[in-house]
């Protein structure tokens, strides 16, 4: 069995890689009886030389490997054919944007494995970069509002080396007396407010969020369980609201009036309710000045996301009385960051990071007969050019007719 780890060929180049240096070594020592080839690439956050240097082979030419890894999606004239890949697919949601990118995956009897789809047998995630779009986005927020209120100057995360210089950045500045609200408890949350405790910013219970005001910055974490409830009035569950939120009303308004700075770090998933709208947002007790939106979901749950943002321009503003962009620091108006691609800014520790899931869940599966299921699940196309059972309602979204 041959592992290849690509070249990033998607624009704007993405530095990530599945696997670093260090975690190939350790994935040799395991599995000595596995082989690897990398693809050389220039825009690598791992120069080729850290790989050769461990006695990998760097090559131009990956074609003899049997099973590829890349993070983004593959150009459609870069797909080998009779391959097995893994990558972000980004079509399990019928995006029309990548249409043709699974078709021409079948076509070529390629089997797909999305880095999306390796889900427990529960369906949680077991892989991903979301501890590293919360870290990266909470750290956005806070530049943007050193930048904004002219309070203090944070460098961009793309040009600091790695999490730990980020950090030594973060030292160096003093925060108002405001409150930040952050939303979800899960990977992106979580990577959130690892900013914000390293900032040092007390923690507060919901309670006492809503109903008080502080003498120093404040946080509280908004589960879903608190931000929605249920539209008859009985007590919401929330395997319940994950399963079926059509029965489920926005109860964030609450905290819409108590806070400054909003965090979006939640899952926001098809029929569930969104937080605040553009009539909540023109209301006169709506406090929130500034999002630093993590999700990402446009014309979503979160109204001022309007847009995405990009690395290079991170921010911009949302007049809540025209509806309409204005310049992110325009009087009135909400800041929002809403970088769809925040892991990016963080290569070396997300790549690491990402490696290190990826060893621990994934590449056993290859030699145990995939006893947890876990290749089972995640297989997308199939060998012979078909999608699997699992992904079969995408059927119509491959044929145009979706």
């Amino acid at each position: 069995m041959k592992f290849a780890i690509i070249k990033e060929r998607k624009n704007p180049p993405d530095r990530r890689v599945v696997f670093s240096p260090q975690a190939l070594n350790t994935l040799q020592e395991k599995y000595p009886q596995a082989e690897v080839v990398i693809e050389a690439s220039d825009i690598r956050v791992f120069p080729d030389t850290e790989y050769k240097q461990l006695g990998f082979t760097v090559s131009e030419d990956i074609s003899d490997a049997d099973i590829l890894f890349g993070v983004k999606e593959v150009p459609i004239d870069a797909l080998i054919p009779n391959k097995k890949y893994f990558f972000f697919s980004h079509t399990i949601k019928k995006q029309p944007y990548n249409r043709k990118l699974l078709k021409a995956i079948l076509e070529k009897n390629i089997e797909l494995y999305d880095h999306e789809t390796i889900v427990r047998q529960t369906g949680s995630r077991l892989i991903g970069f979301g501890r590293y779009a919360g870290l990266v986005g909470a750290y956005n927020g806070f530049r943007a509002l050193g930048l904004r209120d002219s309070l203090f100057s944070l460098p961009k995360v793309e040009t600091l080396k790695d999490l730990d210089a980020v950090k030594a950045a973060l030292d160096k500045i003093t925060l108002p007396n405001i409150k930040i609200a952050i939303s979800g408890t899960g990977k992106v949350a979580k990577g959130a407010r690892e900013i914000v405790d390293h900032l040092k910013i007390k923690q507060v219970s919901d309670a006492l969020y809503l109903t008080s005001q502080f003498t120093e910055p404040v946080y509280c974490m908004a589960d879903v369980m608190e931000y929605t409830k249920r539209s008859d009035g009985k007590v919401g569950e929330k395997h319940e609201f994950y399963r079926d939120p059509a029965g489920y009303t926005s109860n964030f308004m609450p905290y819409a009036k108590e806070t400054d700075m909003f965090i979006a770090g939640h899952f926001y998933g098809d029929g569930a309710p969104f937080l605040f709208t553009r009539d909540d947002a023109k209301h006169p007790d709506f406090r929130i000045n500034l999002v630093a939106d993590i999700s990402c979901d446009i014309d979503g749950p979160v109204a001022c996301t309007i847009r995405p943002s990009t690395i290079a321009d991170p921010f911009y503003g949302y007049d809540p009385k025209t509806e309409q962009e204005v310049d992110y620091n325009a009087k009135n108006a909400i800041t929002v960051m809403a970088v769809d691609n925040l892991p990016c800014e963080l290569p070396k520790d997300a790549s690491e990071g990402f490696g290190e899931m990826f060893l621990e869940h994934v590449i056993p599966a290859f030699y145990n007969d995939d006893e947890r299921g876990i290749l089972k699940r995640a297989r997308i196309t199939t060998e012979d050019g078909k999608l699997s059972r699992r992904f079969a309602y995408l059927q119509d979204y491959v044929d145009g007719k979706e």
